[in-house]
């Protein structure tokens, strides 16, 4: 679909109009085909709430997230499809009951996939209905009379935090997921010749051959010529069984001002946040800041796809903007680009160690690093 803004007319604003009313986040006594300003400050409330990059806009992401939000549990059976996936509301809210009732469903992320139907199907054999791996009427009316097994946290949250635990301070193993930003002819932000796509890969090839170092195992989502779309680059992560996933960007803004780095964990905005992303967020953040001096934009949780669709834990680094004069210089510079891949191992490290032998905040060095792993190693 087309964008629609502030200014457009048709009936593609009339239907996103409606679903707002329908949402109540816009009041519409008589209806219209206007997308004016009340329905652009409605768009941006709803985008709060999802989690969406909130700029009053409706693009593909936006118009998909208003669609899912119209469908309530029961309003229509709900089953797995290859071909093309049923996502909604209804979905997110059958996956969360599933999780409640002790059954792994995966992350609530809207979509109805295999999991979801291995799950449903469990519940349905648990309980005596017939097991075809459909919501209907009599798996909703079940669905609802149970009372919770899980209290005190998410559970698919929780799985996270013991996977990583589990997985011990050593980085020797691990796979990694790094996805550089756009590639191919889709270049992302260019700015006097510097182009977002060309220092993420760079970037990327940076952090991966530091990874390679520790025993690690890093896989890139792209080459130079090749752009997967976000979507695909879930995929590629979920079928190679990562451990973490990184993706690396740059920032834009229409203020040459703008600066600094942000970084981003999968959230909801109603609570629902990714704890082990949220740490992995934090610990990059505060690493970039310490190492760069970059001003500190903060973490935030969204639903972007890469961070929703993706089964193991996903963070997104904006690495600064390259419409400013400052950020720009410093990121078409090798050595500063060093130093973040640098920054971002050592969060990873951090991630793992769960607070054990650690050390301040940008004083972790590329040589601590493999001095502690070979000690972990000789100790095991």
């Amino acid at each position: 679909m087309l964008l629609l803004r502030r200014g457009d007319f048709g009936p593609d604003v009339a239907e996103v109009r409606a679903t707002l009313t329908k949402l109540g986040l816009l009041s519409d006594p008589q209806p219209s085909q206007v997308f004016d300003l009340p329905v652009e400050h409605a768009v941006r409330a709803f985008q709060q709430q999802r989690g969406l990059i909130t700029d009053g806009v409706v693009g593909p992401a936006t118009y998909r997230a208003l669609r899912d939000a119209t469908y309530r549990l029961g309003d229509r059976p709900l089953a797995f499809l290859m071909a093309q996936p049923v996502t909604g509301d209804d979905v997110f809210a059958l996956q969360e009951r599933l999780l409640e009732l002790g059954y792994d469903a995966g992350r609530a992320n809207g979509e109805f996939g295999q999991q979801t139907e291995q799950a449903l199907r469990s519940f349905q054999r648990d309980y005596g209905l017939i097991v075809d791996g459909m919501c209907g009427p009599d798996t909703v009316r079940a669905l609802r009379q149970l009372q919770p097994k899980v209290r005190g946290g998410r559970p698919v949250f929780l799985r996270e935090q013991e996977r990583v635990r589990r997985a011990g301070p050593r980085l020797s193993g691990k796979r990694i997921i790094i996805d550089p930003g756009h590639g191919g002819e889709d270049r992302g932000v260019v700015v006097d010749g510097v182009s977002e796509a060309d220092v993420m890969l760079d970037l990327a090839r940076l952090l991966e051959g530091k990874m390679a170092a520790t025993g690690m195992e890093a896989l890139l989502t792209r080459g130079p010529n090749h752009n997967p779309d976000e979507g695909e680059r879930a995929r590629f992560a979920n079928e190679a069984g990562a451990d973490l996933i990184l993706s690396l960007h740059a920032d834009r803004n229409a203020s040459p001002l703008a600066s600094g780095v942000a970084t981003f964990h999968f959230g909801t905005g109603n609570g629902t946040s990714s704890t082990v992303g949220e740490a992995l967020a934090g610990f990059i953040q505060r690493e970039i800041v310490a190492r760069t001096g970059m001003l500190d934009c903060r973490t935030h949780p969204k639903t972007w796809d890469m961070l929703r669709m993706t089964r193991c834990t996903a963070v997104r680094v904006e690495v600064g903007y390259l419409t400013n004069t400052g950020d720009r210089q410093r990121l078409a510079n090798p050595s500063f680009r060093d130093v973040v891949a640098e920054g971002i191992l050592v969060a990873v490290k951090r991630l793992y160690l769960l607070g054990k032998d650690d050390q301040p905040t940008g004083t972790f060095t590329m040589d601590d690093l493999l001095r502690h792993e070979v000690a972990t190693g000789k100790l095991r």
